[in-house]
């Protein structure tokens, strides 16, 4: 093995491609992902595994699944492409050099609350650096970092089965938060909750940490059996329902702060709080973040506490969440995910 990396073999493509095919678990979609055609990608992944002598993936109508050989080898890879993008990142810090790319991925209900802030801060440390972000759910961001593809992810503790390999650090608790327009015919509470079903419910989708938390809050709020409603994570979709549908919107508080401080919506008053879910980051226990990425996760952090500082939309200071860093603990349910 030693001498087929050494006369160069390996190259770049075919990490590149393994990771990608790794990811997307379909060969089509990693070669739409990296704008190649689907035998360009299966002829690297067939050089890959003769330069290895081992079989890397097991093909079939579910799609390319890592063999044992392929899971093995996947950290490594991904360590080889983050060594790459280090040593990029650092000649990206001189002015006139060439710029980096750093990818990172965010749950979409969590960016609006952090990623103004954090990334003002970075930019003014890393002016030639693009930021390129992802927004899904939270398996969908964990399934990335894990092969390489984001370099770090702001989202929430999952299960302890989807943490393996990864650390979580606490940045702040997120309460759930449900809310209209302002005028709103629920506004005040009238009504609540046997009107609840005469507008249209949006809610985070099913599985979801978030949905989990709407639910125990219709639950213990009395609200009758739903039997319509729309599931999003899309923050400026589920505004816009809010706004022009009379739609009642549960919603990370986080994610709609600037609408409530300025009074576009309020919150319907409800007997008990939302759960609270720990926001934090994300990273991979196998790897080291590059300088870039470091400085990017604090200034994720400086962002962070700055928010918990700010006033909330009552005028009163939040209080100071504690954060711990390290490989996570605590159990989730095998279903949460955003």
């Amino acid at each position: 093995m030693q001498n087929r990396l050494a006369d160069g073999r390996v190259k770049f493509r075919h990490l590149q491609c393994f990771l990608a095919v790794a990811q997307m678990g379909s060969v089509q979609q990693a070669a739409e992902s990296l704008s190649v055609t689907q035998p360009a990608v299966s002829k690297t992944i067939a050089e890959l595994e003769l330069v290895l002598g081992v079989k890397l993936f097991e093909r079939g109508r579910h799609g390319a699944v890592p063999t044992r050989e392929g899971q093995l080898f996947m950290p490594h890879a991904s360590a080889c492409m983050s060594a790459l993008r280090q040593g990029v990142a650092l000649l990206a810090r001189d002015e006139g050099a060439v710029a980096a790319t750093l990818d990172i991925g965010v749950l979409p209900t969590v960016a609006t609350a952090l990623l103004p802030g954090a990334l003002r801060h970075f930019g003014e440390e890393w002016p030639r650096v693009s930021v390129r972000l992802m927004t899904g759910a939270n398996t969908e961001l964990l399934d990335r970092l894990k092969t390489g593809a984001i370099s770090f992810a702001v989202g929430r503790l999952a299960d302890p089965e989807r943490m393996v390999g990864l650390s979580f650090e606490q940045l702040y608790n997120e309460p759930l938060a449900v809310v209209v327009r302002a005028g709103h015919p629920l506004a005040q509470g009238a009504g609540l909750p046997a009107q609840l079903a005469s507008f249209p419910l949006v809610l985070p989708p099913f599985g979801t940490l978030i949905r989990q938390a709407a639910d125990s809050l219709l639950a213990a709020w009395g609200a009758p059996p739903l039997s319509a409603f729309v599931e999003l994570l899309s923050v400026s979709v589920g505004r816009a329902l809010a706004l022009q549908n009379d739609a009642v919107w549960f919603v990370p508080a986080g994610a709609v702060e600037y609408d409530l401080r300025r009074g576009t919506l309020v919150r319907l008053p409800l007997p008990s709080a939302g759960g609270e879910e720990p926001v934090g980051v994300i990273q991979r226990t196998d790897t080291q973040p590059t300088p870039v990425g470091r400085a990017l996760i604090e200034a994720v952090r400086r962002a962070a506490r700055e928010r918990d500082v700010r006033p909330d939309v009552s005028g009163a200071p939040r209080t100071r969440r504690a954060r711990a860093a390290g490989p996570s603990t605590g159990k989730r349910s095998p279903d949460a995910r955003g």
